[in-house]
């Protein structure tokens, strides 16, 4: 029976502003991020509007979605190593150990950057992926318990979005539970002395869009509603992980 060696998660921390600077101390550790905007489009509403926004705003043709709060469900968070390793093998090798945390509740940032969330301490080594569930909460299980008791608005969701469409409040809400793999590309490397981060972006800008990429209602995409089946598929294309050491939310000045 394969054999896997449970790898240590500090604390879930609580989400840094996206101007703080603080630099975390972890030995041979990888800190995951979060952002939501592509800091170049960021950047060119920025100077339209310098003014900083605690929302996400987008305006199509003549429609207006401001998303004033998101929030994922996450569980199973696994780096993968880059080189195949035979887990059977003894001792075991680098790249058998498997992250067992969650559900962890992720408050996506609004505003340019990447927030930390947590980190993780690995071995040493290339990484070449980043797993893990988007995970619906089930009220009948045991190791979901606890997460309802503090968050009871989560029970059997996994996603739950607020703001407003054409001025008109919403709340959208979805029981997807699916598991998400991101390649890092190129690999990140891990020592015992440089702590590094990676982020995980996720494009809020398209999850209410049709095939055309207008804007829809995102209270159309509720359980049953006509939109739900193409904002389901938008969420599990919408998330992209790469190494971001300056944690701006940019892979491109990465490498």
């Amino acid at each position: 029976m394969l054999r896997r060696t449970m790898v240590a998660l500090a604390l879930v921390m609580p989400m840094l502003a996206c101007s703080d600077t603080t630099e975390f101390q972890l030995r041979g550790g990888v800190q995951v991020s979060f952002a939501t905007q592509n800091p170049t489009v960021a950047m060119l509403a920025a100077a339209a509007a310098p003014a900083v926004a605690l929302d996400d705003t987008i305006a199509m043709g003549g429609d207006t979605l401001i998303i004033t709060r998101a929030q994922l469900v996450l569980r199973e968070i696994e780096l993968k190593a880059a080189a195949t390793v035979d887990c059977d093998a003894e001792p075991e090798p680098m790249g058998c150990e498997e992250i067992e945390v969650g559900p962890v509740l992720v408050d996506l940032p609004l505003t340019p950057g990447a927030a930390k969330e947590f980190e993780l301490e690995l071995p040493a080594g290339a990484y070449s992926r980043i797993d893990f569930e988007v995970h619906k909460v089930s009220s009948g299980s045991a190791e979901d318990a606890a997460f309802i008791a503090a968050h009871p608005e989560f029970e059997d969701l996994s996603i739950r979005v607020q703001g407003s469409f054409n001025g008109a409040a919403f709340t959208f809400e979805s029981d997807l539970d699916v598991e998400q793999e991101l390649t890092l590309s190129p690999p990140i490397t891990v020592t015992d002395s440089l702590p590094t981060n990676v982020t995980i972006r996720v494009d809020l800008a398209t999850w209410f869009r049709d095939a055309a990429g207008t804007l829809v209602d995102p209270s159309t995409a509720n359980k049953g509603g006509d939109n739900e089946g193409i904002v389901t598929t938008n969420i599990t294309q919408s998330l992209k992980a790469f190494e971001d050491a300056d944690r701006d939310g940019d892979e491109r000045d990465e490498g």
